[in-house]
């Protein structure tokens, strides 16, 4: 990718946005708030936690993200037997008597960990390092895993017996935190046309690996005014109750707030919304736009919050004012 400028290439990111949005658009109905946070994740270099019933298409999507991206797919389906190696891959003897290393499906570029929270800990703590070091060890060896590497994790908020609920200090390593709803009544009509006809949708590779890393760290010299960045770290602060920025609505329901990871992704998440919307810095409506999914996962409801129905995003809320 050759531009004169960084303002050259902010706008070429923004042109290939929108025709991501519409090649996504001929297969997915709706959810466009979804797709754009799907793509914030992947251009800021994050992970993504989705919550959603089955049925709301959440493969689909993340199966023709792969393809329009030009990108390697894995779906793992994760069982209450799902050992690590699994998914790292494992050693075997040969025929010449000899170990070899055979790789698991995380490596490929976007991971569809489907339900996650319904295998143990030690196989979620496996991919939850994967996500972090980017590399997987193996009998002493170290594998780098492929770039550009992004993990799609989907929940069933309706079915927990027999789930390994994620602690929070795991769930910190997602960037963010998508519910999915239900279609509207058009567009579920939409949907049911689409999918009980004969259907010969093509989609076309809009950009690939070298790109998006191209993008990724386009995303990171966007420039952000002082004020900005103190706004998104004192509204991660907002959220730490019994602390010196704490709002008042923190020290009353919540019990253990955001931490500075938290800010990070504020700031980069902001960062790549505003050059997706065209804009060379990001503003207070950027980082906003974002807080709910940043945010959402990092906060933990106290006793007094649950049994007055008090929610995560209510709470967030109050500390936009």
């Amino acid at each position: 990718m050759k531009y004169s400028s960084d303002v050259e290439a902010l706008n070429a990111f923004a042109e290939r946005y929108d025709l991501l949005r519409r090649e996504i658009g001929k297969v997915i109905v709706g959810q466009d708030d979804v797709v754009k946070n799907l793509l914030i994740s992947i251009f800021s270099k994050g992970h993504c936690l989705m919550v959603g019933v089955p049925g709301l298409a959440k493969t689909l999507l993340v199966n023709t993200l792969s393809q329009v991206l030009g990108l390697r797919y894995s779906r793992i389906q994760f069982t209450p037997d799902l050992m690590p190696s699994d998914i790292i891959g494992t050693e075997i003897l040969d025929e010449t008597r000899n170990f070899r290393f055979v790789k698991g499906p995380l490596f490929a570029n976007i991971i569809l960990a489907d339900e996650i929270n319904r295998t143990p800990p030690k196989t979620q703590s496996a991919l939850l390092e994967a996500m972090q070091e980017r590399s997987i060890t193996a009998a002493g060896t170290t594998y780098k895993l492929h770039e550009p590497f992004f993990v799609l994790a989907t929940q069933n908020p309706i079915e927990q017996e027999g789930t390994y609920p994620l602690p929070e200090a795991q769930l910190d390593r997602f960037m963010f935190n998508v519910y999915l709803d239900y279609p509207s009544f058009e567009e579920e009509i939409l949907v049911v046309k689409n999918t009980t006809s004969i259907s010969d949708v093509s989609l076309e590779i809009v950009m690939e690996g070298d790109e998006i890393l191209f993008f990724q760290n386009l995303v990171r010299k966007v420039p952000v005014t002082d004020n900005v960045m103190e706004y998104a770290v004192g509204l991660a602060a907002k959220t730490r109750p019994k602390t010196d920025k704490a709002h008042p609505m923190a020290n009353e329901y919540i019990h253990w707030g955001a931490g500075p990871r938290a800010s990070q992704y504020l700031i980069i998440g902001a960062k790549c919304h505003a050059a997706l919307n065209g804009k060379y810095a990001p503003d207070i409506e950027d980082v906003n736009a974002i807080a709910y999914s940043v945010l959402r996962h990092r906060v933990v409801r106290n006793f007094k919050a649950e049994a007055e129905d008090i929610s995560v995003e209510q709470i967030v809320e109050t500390l936009f004012d």
